[in-house]
């Protein structure tokens, strides 16, 4: 049945508007976005299949154009809607850290990061570069790997901390395998690391660890 034959009040726009974003589930917001579904089944059902096929909404909106390429109901204008909403998001997010406190807004870095690294299919190290009163300036990928390491260079990290003329930072990285938790290498690098930019006087604030929907904080669990 079309969405449009449905009863007002289960219509996803119409209860978007009645009762805010955050009162939809996430095949209802993304119906929204794709506007239309295909033969045979609403946004909604579309909505739903997609979300399944990739395992999860955060899934779904970080997954590559190759990966979307061979999902039934996503031609290259719905691709581009997703890819926007995502950028959008991060952008928002980054925008929110440049103008705040890091260590003040634990939860819009973790969502950052989240967005950032969660359905990545190889491990990403990321640098998040801040300013004296712990503002973000920039984040930078630095190293890509495998599925289960990545080489991380303190040499390089030291580099672009100074080129940002960077007074702390926060490192992170994920765990394809979606465990989020430190291993003891993962220990030995952010020591290696701290000690490093510690010769330059540039604080390290925290590690994350990043494995799907879960992270977890180096600072949180006394291992800085």
């Amino acid at each position: 049945m079309a969405i449009n034959d449905w009863p007002e009040s289960e219509r996803p726009r119409e209860r978007l508007a009645a009762h805010g974003a955050a009162a939809l589930a996430d095949a209802e917001l993304l119906a929204i976005l794709l506007r239309t579904g295909v033969r045979g089944s609403s946004a909604v059902d579309l909505a739903r299949e997609l979300i399944a096929r990739f395992g999860s909404i955060g899934a779904l909106l970080s997954a590559d154009a190759r990966e979307l390429a061979g999902a039934r109901g996503l031609g290259s204008a719905k691709l581009a809607q997703l890819q926007a909403v995502l950028e959008l998001a991060r952008r928002a997010l980054k925008h929110d850290l440049s103008r705040g406190n890091a260590l003040s807004s634990p939860r819009a870095v973790r969502d950052y990061l989240q967005l950032v690294l969660s359905s990545r299919d190889r491990e990403i190290f990321l640098v998040l570069l801040l300013d004296a009163q712990h503002r973000v300036i920039a984040a930078e990928e630095l190293f890509a790997g495998t599925l289960t390491q990545t080489s991380v260079y303190p040499r390089e990290v030291v580099k672009v901390a100074l080129r940002h003329n960077a007074a702390a930072v926060i490192f992170a990285h994920n765990h394809p395998s979606g465990v989020a938790e430190p291993s003891s290498a993962d220990e030995l690098l952010t020591r290696t690391l701290k000690a490093a930019l510690a010769l330059v006087d540039i604080q390290v604030l925290d590690h994350f660890v990043v494995a799907g929907t879960a992270t977890a904080s180096f600072a949180e669990r006394g291992l800085l």
